[in-house]
């Protein structure tokens, strides 16, 4: 007689059997070392074309340093939640750092960028309520509305008369708008400015995830929605990352003081996740400090993207379009993609295979993202050896 673990271990083989036929099958690379743009998996060094360290600062000295320090005099852990004893001088002290840079009123730090979608979804909206999102929205963007008890709208990528369609057909006391600034898989912005006139037309309240923009893109690095010449009257709701331009660790929800006060009283995400280790919260105030500081980062980063694209564009390579550091090489097929992503493995270079589910069927591809850290040589080289693999 079969007992309910060889039920569930049937079951699960059978899951991965499955994942297997449509090459879904997903592994962890473990890295034995990780420094800037250069890391080693199983004794081979590559050159790391996957991070979303996008200015260089995860490696950088000072950003260490103060981990260090902190975590010297604060320990490690910050040893429960912060509406019990894990809120920290430097979480304070970064959370208005962090607003004045952003041009809020207050932000509020969260443990991650899932659990910081996670409270706006669910504390704003209830029964009733309606969440229109775009439908290439990030995966924790997704979860959290339909964890939410608000009705899940979506509508086709970018497109604002697809909007405008959902939110005249949306019932309900509210409607949150959902999109990403800058979208993950593909690279591109999000038409925000349309977006928000839509909003404003409606009564809709506006959230935009920038955490692929910030400290990349619009003035000073205060990402896409400073770069279309939005503010917090328009965006009322900004949500973005620690994790990827300032190579650190957690997130951010940024609005006005009375948005941040709710969030604290009822985000159950918030209320109940152990707050983030002070020494990591040190390291994001010097990293913003170098986003801030430091342009030349921004302005290096720049130009590699458009010497990559105009190199790429030389070779007949299929780029999605995009002008920030996610360019997306399409390939179509799922086995293909991985082919590739092997081949420039042993090549010298860590690229990346994205396939469904996390991109529509049809549309595996090599995610390529760049960072300030990479040289020149190192592109041309990738460049060389993607058009080695299509060859091939």
């Amino acid at each position: 007689m079969q007992t309910p673990h060889d039920n569930l271990s049937a079951w699960l083989e059978e899951r991965a059997a499955a994942r297997q036929t449509r090459y879904q099958q997903r592994k962890r690379r473990v890295l034995t070392a990780s420094h800037s743009t250069r890391v080693s998996t199983q004794g081979r060094a590559l050159v790391n074309f996957s991070s979303n360290d996008y200015l260089g600062l995860a490696a950088h000295p000072e950003v260490i340093a103060a981990l260090k320090d902190t975590a010297d005099s604060c320990g490690v852990g910050s040893g429960a939640s912060a509406l019990v004893t894990g809120y920290r001088k430097e979480h304070q002290i970064l959370e208005q750092e962090l607003a004045e840079f952003l041009q809020r009123e207050k932000v509020l730090l969260c443990s991650s960028g899932y659990l910081a979608n996670l409270a706006v979804a669910t504390s704003l909206t209830r029964k009733g309520d309606a969440i229109i999102q775009d439908k290439f929205c990030h995966a924790s963007l997704i979860d959290a509305a339909r964890m939410s008890d608000a009705r899940l709208l979506r509508y086709a990528h970018a497109d604002t008369k697809a909007l405008r369609r959902r939110l005249t057909a949306a019932a309900g006391d509210h409607r949150l708008v959902v999109t990403d600034g800058v979208f993950s898989m593909d690279g591109d912005t999000a038409p925000l400015r349309e977006i928000a006139s839509l909003c404003a037309e409606s009564q809709s309240w506006l959230a935009v995830d920038d955490a692929h923009g910030v400290g990349v893109c619009g003035p000073g690095g205060r990402g896409s929605v400073a770069a279309a010449g939005l503010d917090g009257q328009q965006v009322p709701i900004l949500t973005g990352t620690l994790g990827k331009a300032f190579g650190c660790f957690g997130a951010f929800v940024a609005g006005s003081e009375a948005l941040v006060g709710h969030l604290v009283n009822e985000a159950r995400s918030y209320i109940y996740t152990t707050a983030m280790p002070p020494a990591l919260a040190a390291a994001s105030r010097v990293a913003l400090k170098k986003i801030i500081d430091e342009d030349w980062r921004r302005e290096r980063l720049n130009a590699l993207i458009e010497q990559f694209r105009h190199g790429a564009s030389r070779r007949g390579l299929e780029l999605l379009p995009s002008d920030t550091p996610i360019q997306p090489l399409l390939v179509g097929d799922s086995q293909k993609a991985l082919k590739m992503a092997e081949n420039l493995c042993k090549s010298g270079f860590l690229v990346v295979a994205i396939r469904p589910p996390t991109v529509p069927r049809g549309t595996a591809r090599l995610r390529i993202t760049l960072s300030a850290a990479h040289d020149s040589e190192q592109l041309d080289a990738l460049l060389e050896a993607i058009e080695s693999c299509q060859a091939t």
